[in-house]
This record gives C-alpha cells, structure tokens and sequence, in this order.
C-alpha cells in the first residue's frame, strides 16, 4: 500500500475550484471528509455521505456508499459508515471517483478523485493540503446568519439545524 494518498477535491458543478490533498490511506473516510471540509474553509458540522453514484440521479441508488449516518445506526443496513471504513478500501485504485455529499440541507458536493499514491514525507504532518485552485464559496450567505433571529425561522432541537415555519 502506498504510504499517502493524493486527492482531488473538485467543487461540483465548478471545476475550476480545486483543493488537493494528501493523506494517510490508512486513515478513515471521516478524516478525508474533515480535510475536505476545511481546505474549503466550510466548518464540520453537518452530516455526510461519500457516494458511487456519480450523479444526481444516482447518488442515493447506487452502491457501496459510505454515510455518517451509518455510524449512528441510522442508515440502511447496506450503506457502510465512514468511520470505519478506510480511504485505502473506498478507494481502491488510482482514478477511483466518489461524490462528497456535506450538508444534507445545503447539499455541497464535491467530486473526490484519488489522483496519486506517493511517499511520506519527514517531519510533514498530514493531511495537508498540496495544491489549491479557485475561490472557495462562502459556506453561508451572509442573510443565513442571522435567519434564526428573524420571525417564522428557528432551529430544530433534535437535529440544531435552522428550520422555516409555516407563515
């Protein structure tokens, strides 16, 4: 097995708004989310899911998939969690291409492409962040921030999540 593993986290839809990152293969597909999420500068607090199904119309139907949801015994009983389940098994050859999905309500997805093996470095902590390309999005807009301060918006107490009410 390779000592690290090279990944291209493209934003969907955007091509051109790229981070690479190197990483442990060893490592769990929660820590490659974690990565992910904040080469983009987005904070790590929502749900997520790593998925085959490369497109729309695919992503849920399509297997293996890999959801956090999983871990929490919340998921059907086919999907595998991401913190068990190693990069180094998800991704079994160079080329191998996930969507990420993060946010199940704002639904960001990012085409994760392993792109390289290589070596590891002395004194290099990981995982790092090897090339970066483009702008990253603001993960909430501005008016978002104060939605819950606003009448008819609120958060879900079981799931924290900002939630409309009916008007």
């Amino acid at each position: 097995m390779a000592d690290t593993f090279i990944f291209r986290a493209a934003l969907q839809g955007s091509a051109a708004v790229y981070r690479d990152i190197e990483l442990d293969p060893a490592k769990s597909l929660y820590v490659l989310a974690e990565a992910v999420v904040s080469s983009f500068n987005f904070d790590f607090d929502h749900a997520f899911g790593f998925y085959t199904g490369l497109t729309p119309a695919k992503i849920y139907k399509t297997f293996p998939k890999y959801e956090l949801f999983a871990d929490m015994g919340d998921a059907d009983p086919r999907v595998l969690g991401v913190k068990k389940t190693r990069m180094s098994q998800a991704f079994p050859e160079v080329g191998h291409t996930m969507l990420f999905l993060f946010d199940y309500g704002d639904d960001w997805l990012f085409r994760i492409t392993l792109r390289a093996e290589g070596k590891k470095s002395a004194k290099t902590r990981y995982p790092r962040i090897v090339a970066t390309r483009g702008e990253a999005p603001v993960q909430y807009a501005e008016d978002d921030e104060d939605a819950d301060d606003r009448p008819g918006f609120g958060i879900n107490p079981l799931t924290g999540e900002k939630i409309e009410f009916d008007k």
